[in-house]
């Protein structure tokens, strides 16, 4: 079916929905599922249009007059064009007076319903180039990691190369192409970068090993090698919070590193890291996982993140590995709780640096050995 029959098929069956309707009238029943509107929350029969609630199909008002029965949306702010002055469907494009998006009013994208529509614009390749779209589908699926159906490990069909991609809504860009240029060690390289409407692609490095939070699910770690992990994530941490910006993960906990077979340590995830600016007094958004995030990570701190707030990540997280409980539940024994209680401080002025504490734990290590 070509384009214009689409377009014929969908009006058409736009003025049979009337006319089945047996003289429908704006704040009855929906022509399609005979769901009563005036009982759908937020509905108005000044409206002029309606997503039905019942069907989730659009439905215009029947007393609008427009050049055709197609509505069209912002993709920016999903305000209706038609109703703005001086719209029309031969403009080609148009700014969206509410929110200054630049839309293009083309014939192939109009949608024969709602449905339709919501399914392209949760597409995660919806904006990007013909020529990204083919680099993007050289990785063939083989499955989801974990529980997220946004992280996907994936094959390239050309190498035969295993990589990791993930499709992420929270992320800094300008992050990504440090680490694109500057690769970590003791974290995954990023490969490939392309950025959609709805998300950021990253094709990743994929690591082979289990992650911390398996191993936990057996049980607490052995002194000795919850001090060997701790020590090398303070390593990947110093690495971060000491170039010229610092960047701060905000997010370590035991889904997000891994432990090699030959027993290294990889730290995951940087969708939530963020830039160090010594200005601010609040995080603009509140992220991190719960009883890992330090109080400034929640606003509860005297200023925003620091680097000092993955130090208090890694005190719960090294508590965690000696006890398996939460500081608060029970607290490890011995001298390695001096050195977790400072990590977790509220004042982050009074914590360790990655590196004092990579310096306090070998010290630790020696001090057991003799």
């Amino acid at each position: 079916m070509d384009l214009a029959e689409k377009l014929r098929n969908f009006i058409q069956r736009r003025r049979n929905a009337r006319d089945d309707a047996n003289g429908w009238y704006w704040g009855d029943s929906c022509p399609r599922c005979e769901a009563n509107l005036t009982l759908q929350k937020g509905f108005e029969t000044s409206l002029p249009y309606w997503i039905c609630q019942g069907c989730h199909q659009m439905l215009i008002n029947p007393n609008l007059e427009q050049e055709s029965d197609i509505v069209w949306i912002c993709d920016g702010c999903g305000g209706y064009l038609n109703l703005q002055e001086g719209f029309s469907e031969s403009c080609g494009t148009w700014k969206c007076t509410e929110c200054g998006f630049e839309n293009e009013i083309n014939a192939k994208m109009i949608f024969a319903s709602e449905d339709e529509r919501q399914a392209t614009q949760r597409n995660p390749y919806l904006g990007l180039s013909v020529t990204d779209v083919q680099k993007v589908l050289t990785y063939v699926s083989m499955g989801e990691v974990g529980s997220s159906e946004n992280v996907i490990r994936v094959r390239n069909c050309e190498t035969g190369d295993i990589k990791i991609k993930k499709l992420l809504k929270t992320y800094d860009r300008s992050i990504f192409d440090y680490l694109l240029q500057h690769p970590v060690p003791g974290m995954p390289q990023v490969e490939e970068l392309y950025e959609s409407r709805n998300c950021l692609i990253v094709i990743e490095e994929y690591v082979e090993g289990c992650t911390l939070e398996s191993l936990l699910a057996c049980g607490p770690i052995s002194y000795d090698r919850s001090i060997v992990i701790a020590k090398e994530i303070c390593r990947i941490l110093d690495a971060l919070h000491n170039i010229e910006t610092p960047i701060i993960h905000r997010d370590v906990k035991p889904a997000n590193i891994i432990i090699r077979p030959d027993g290294s340590v990889c730290l995951l995830d940087m969708n939530v890291a963020k830039w160090y600016d010594p200005d601010d007094t609040d995080d603009t958004r509140h992220l991190g996982t719960r009883d890992y995030a330090a109080p400034e990570q929640a606003g509860f701190g005297l200023s925003g993140s620091t680097t000092k707030s993955d130090i208090y990540a890694l005190g719960i997280l090294l508590n965690v590995m000696l006890t398996g409980q939460l500081p608060k539940a029970r607290r490890a024994e011995g001298p390695v709780w001096d050195i977790i209680e400072r990590c977790i401080r509220l004042n982050a002025e009074e914590r360790f640096t990655a590196g004092e504490l990579a310096q306090a734990l070998e010290k630790l290590t020696e001090n057991s050995v003799c």
